[in-house]
């Protein structure tokens, strides 16, 4: 049950991500790295996000002084497939035709970005690259999650514009509301999981 979740609460994410890059407004700074890479240099999203992974599970493991998390390829594995496969699905049915289709993908897939967040995290299975090293660079330079995430999102951003990825309005909405919308839906989502991965606990 927990694996279902698991993979559920990824593909739940990727499809987020996909709706944010369909939208056309910008997508999180990682995700336009992603995009600007596939762009520039070839390869496709998918691809890109589960080498840069790989590129991160090391730096983690160096930054921690730990061995690498190799669970996290395989998270970052499947959320790559399903940026990609979700990318081909929808590429024909989400066309934004205007600003207000485009807010509405873009909400959409920010909201699914973060449900699906909270679900996997919560399987508490094996985080993504990114979401590790925020957890390191919380703990290293003794700050709290919003501010390492922030910082993060900032040195991808810079990746991101080097790589020309899709930068736009979304990229600072995801910046500003991305650990907020986390942090809101974690608590529910943490309840309603519990209720069905621990049913005899009430």
């Amino acid at each position: 049950m927990k694996y279902f979740f698991y993979v559920s609460g990824l593909l739940l994410l990727s499809l987020g991500i996909a709706l944010t890059i369909l939208s056309d407004l910008g997508t999180s700074p990682f995700d336009a790295l992603l995009v600007g890479l596939s762009f520039n240099v070839g390869l496709t999203v998918g691809s890109w996000e589960i080498i840069i992974a790989a590129i991160m599970i090391v730096g983690n493991a160096m930054l921690g002084r730990q061995r690498p998390e190799l669970l996290g390829i395989m998270t970052a594995i499947i959320v790559g497939i399903g940026i990609d496969l979700w990318l081909h699905i929808l590429s024909a049915i989400v066309v934004p035709e205007n600003v207000t289709s485009q807010t509405l993908y873009f909400t959409a897939g920010l909201l699914a970005v973060g449900v699906g967040s909270a679900i996997y995290l919560h399987t508490n299975f094996a985080p993504i690259p990114v979401d590790r090293l925020t957890l390191l660079v919380k703990e290293l330079a003794k700050t709290n999650l919003f501010v390492s995430r922030t910082a993060i999102y900032l040195m991808f951003l810079v990746l991101a514009i080097v790589f020309s990825g899709p930068i736009g309005i979304g990229t600072v909405l995801t910046v500003c509301f991305g650990g907020l919308i986390l942090n809101a839906i974690m608590p529910v989502t943490a309840k309603t999981l519990d209720r069905v991965l621990l049913p005899n606990h009430h």
